[in-house]
């Protein structure tokens, strides 16, 4: 089926999941919603979270999306359940790689980085309590550092001097793997490896989610008919220069202005 996969997110975040999305699968088209005007969704209630993702949702499938890839852990953990049971197309959401986490952990304990509204959720607890078992989780919320990531300052004084902050009581406490609880904290790895002890792996969500969304598309028979590299959109409500600072540099790449 020659329609795009859709993707949404409160900022540039998702498009770690993209560039993951695009890698696995280049003849497919994409259109990316960047919703910066709202970020971040960790520090809002999980009604306006709702209503955030309801209105990306409606959007993208206006504009003829096959399949809608919740490409916002905050989003994922608040809305997702109600946007599947309202909406016939599939959806693909994001959740902390706690499993994977739990199973290669030596030390048995695991830091998970994310924001408040996907610690604080129903969706998460339930991921840690199924696939953590006898793992001690040591949580930690990423205060301040999606509007670090939005204005493009991920490797600023400021953006280390809260990793070093936030990593302080989860390497206190013996963690030997970092998981990566929200899809714009990928873009601080680089940092991250700097402030870690070499010994701390880090675990994020991209490839899984983009096998995933392969998975089902190929389940549904909804995988495009071209042989060609797919178009990629993007559509921004606030800074496009931030955005494009997150995207190579690629003619097969329109990045635009929208009001939504």
């Amino acid at each position: 089926m020659n329609k795009p996969i859709g993707i949404f997110d409160s900022g540039v975040g998702g498009t770690s999941i993209w560039k993951e999305i695009r890698r696995i699968l280049p003849a497919e088209d994409t259109i990316y919603l960047a919703d910066s005007k709202n970020a971040p969704y960790g520090a809002k209630s999980q009604q306006e979270i709702l209503q955030l993702s309801i209105k990306n949702t409606e959007l993208l499938l206006h504009m003829g999306c096959k399949i809608i890839v919740v490409a916002c852990n905050t989003a994922t953990t608040n809305a997702i359940d109600y946007l599947r049971k309202t909406y016939s197309v599939p959806f693909i959401g994001i959740e902390p790689a706690i499993k994977p986490a739990a199973l290669q952990s030596k030390s048995k304990t695991v830091g998970v980085l994310a924001t408040r509204g996907t610690l604080s959720s129903s969706l998460f607890h339930s991921t840690a309590e199924n696939h953590a078992n006898g793992i001690e989780i040591v949580e930690q919320e990423g205060t301040g550092l999606v509007p670090l990531i939005e204005a493009g300052e991920v490797s600023s004084n400021d953006m280390k001097t809260l990793l070093q902050k936030y990593l302080k009581p989860m390497l206190a406490a013996g963690i030997d793997y970092l998981v990566l609880g929200c899809t714009h904290y990928p873009y601080l790895i680089p940092v991250l490896k700097e402030l870690l002890p070499a010994h701390v792996k880090i675990i994020d969500s991209g490839e899984a989610v983009a096998r995933q969304t392969k998975a089902v598309l190929e389940k549904e028979g909804l995988q495009t008919e071209s042989e060609v590299f797919g178009t990629s959109i993007f559509y921004s409500n606030s800074d496009l220069f931030v955005l494009n600072n997150f995207l190579e540099d690629d003619d097969a790449i329109d990045v635009q202005h929208k009001i939504f």
